[in-house]
């Protein structure tokens, strides 16, 4: 890679990060943030991933947002939690990012 490549790398972000959201045993949503999805629904489902997943297994991956940096990933994450349940899997796929 090229110094004029890594530097455009570092001033757009690098967009390796997603947003997920899964549905517990128990119909309850979780929404996490991650930039290895197949290894952290590993850890989910091993009950080692979070607190609140680790008592409603096994999970299952209902929608994903891909191609975000870190800062938009988080972000939008904190958008999904505020929502009520029922608007979540469509928010994730249609949910602009606010500028702060």
């Amino acid at each position: 890679m090229e110094c004029a490549d890594r530097l455009g790398s570092k001033l757009n972000g690098d967009k390796d990060w997603l947003v997920y959201l899964l549905k517990c045993a128990d119909h309850s949503l979780y929404c996490g943030v991650t930039k290895d999805l197949e290894a952290r629904l590993f850890k989910h489902n091993e009950g080692i991933a979070s607190k609140y997943t680790r008592s409603r297994l096994p999970v299952e991956l209902v929608a994903t947002r891909k191609d975000l940096t870190k800062t938009e990933a988080f972000k939008l994450e904190y958008q999904i939690k505020k929502l009520p349940a029922g608007r979540k899997i469509s928010a994730l796929k249609n949910l602009n990012l606010e500028k702060c």
